[in-house]
């Protein structure tokens, strides 16, 4: 006997349509792409023995068109904008998320269209955050959260028992091993890793891909970064988005959910205990040089910052043109690499907090797609809805809410003792 398939209602049909449209028409913005340096802005800085910047001016962006018409793009998100408030209402909640959404990218495409301007970084630090910013009146503010952490791992990168094991795994075979894990973590889903020679990072997840720069090279514990990191964060959340049957554009975030997305990356890699204090170390120097550049260093400055932490010339200046990609050498910083150490805090403050009140359960929903913390009230209601469904994919961590939740648990108490007492205490243990 056949199963009867229940017809969606009026109202999902058309949830379903406008999420269509919104997803159809973030396709051809591609920021990262846009505001990339190409290999000839490298040669030059190079050939002029890394003594001068780069030749990256507003007119150099001029040169790289965006590959779709700014003007209509912004109209078009307009016209969605418009119709959820039309079709869907301008109090409903789901309304509320999908507008802001279009909203959010027709600030992408201002950004994309003042690149090379000091207003590329007014709306970088809009969508992605600024150094300066608090996560509470009073608390530290992102760069004094990266001084504090980077006093901690300078004293652990001193240790001779801490030092990593060489990269001796080519990017070719580090594509074969992650696809054997792709495979026995998604059959047949037609997820792969592959090689690349046009990104920055030494690996990067696309939609249904990890990226692995050509000339990169591994060991066995970057490989596990990258499987939990990449694999399990990135293409689990793309996955478990491209399942919901009506809400589709949860497989498509905009760049404000990287922020939860980076932070459930990098709070996976430390729950797996896959992380190090020199991967930690990076994240925060990239913290450390966005904060320089906000308070006004120029290319050469962080260029010469990263050379002062032991950085060899190449790799300087591929993490200083990360932080001025879209900018002038001169001009204010691209602060999406924020998203690492902000979005680890907003996330596990959540967790915590979610357990502390009783919901550990809504914790998985955090997987259900591109999420982003502040939707996650309304996300538990779609999902008892049955508009949104529960993760297809979780990492064992979060599959287990009650280990989960053990862990957690003591996470407040602890919070409320001084560190500082406890270094007195313990000052004749350690």
């Amino acid at each position: 006997m056949s199963k009867k398939t229940t017809k969606p209602s009026a109202y999902l049909t058309e949830v379903k349509m406008l999420s269509d449209r919104i997803v159809k028409a973030q396709q051809p913005i591609r920021i990262l792409d846009a505001i990339k340096w190409d290999d000839n802005v490298k040669q030059a800085f190079f050939e002029g023995k890394c003594r001068k910047p780069p030749p990256v001016t507003p007119d150099y962006y001029l040169q790289r068109p965006l590959g779709f018409d700014s003007t209509e793009k912004k109209r078009e998100f307009y016209q969605i904008e418009r119709d959820l408030a039309r079709k869907l209402g301008q109090l409903n909640p789901l309304s509320v998320i999908m507008r802001r959404i279009c909203r959010e990218y027709q600030s992408v495409v201002r950004m994309l269209e003042s690149r090379g301007t000091p207003i590329f970084s007014d709306i970088s630090q809009e969508l992605y955050g600024s150094s300066h910013d608090v996560f509470h009146v009073g608390d530290p503010t992102i760069a004094g959260l990266g001084s504090m952490m980077e006093e901690t791992l300078s004293q652990l990168l001193k240790l001779d028992f801490l030092v990593e094991e060489p990269k001796t795994i080519t990017a070719k075979e580090a594509v074969a091993i992650l696809n054997d894990r792709i495979e026995g973590l998604f059959p047949g889903d037609g997820l792969r890793a592959m090689i690349s020679d046009g990104i920055v990072a030494d690996a990067a997840a696309g939609t249904d891909y990890v990226k692995l720069r050509a000339d990169a090279m591994f060991n066995m514990r970057d490989l596990r970064v990258l499987e939990v990191h990449e694999i399990w964060v990135h293409l689990g959340t793309t996955l478990n988005g491209l399942a919901q049957p009506y809400c589709t554009f949860l497989g498509k975030g905009p760049p404000s959910s990287a922020v939860t997305q980076e932070g459930l990356a990098v709070l996976m890699e430390i729950l797996t205990f896959s992380s190090t204090p020199n991967r930690l170390m990076r994240l925060i120097n990239r913290v450390r040089a966005i904060t320089l550049a906000e308070d006004g260093a120029d290319f050469m400055d962080i260029f010469h910052f990263f050379r002062d932490k032991g950085l060899d010339l190449e790799e300087s200046y591929t993490l200083s043109s990360r932080v001025f990609r879209g900018s002038s050498t001169d001009g204010m910083p691209f602060t999406k690499d924020l998203t690492y150490i902000k979005g680890f805090v907003l996330t596990y403050n959540f967790m915590r907090l979610a357990v502390s009140a009783g919901k550990p359960d809504r914790i998985p929903l955090l997987f259900c797609g591109k999420t982003m913390i502040e939707d996650m009230r309304v996300l538990v209601d779609l999902v008892e809805e049955g508009t949104v469904i529960a993760p297809r994919f979780l990492p064992p961590q979060f599959r287990d809410l009650m280990g989960l939740s053990a862990w957690m648990s003591f996470s407040r108490f602890m919070s409320s003792m001084s560190f500082r007492q406890l270094e007195q205490d313990y000052s004749n243990v350690l």
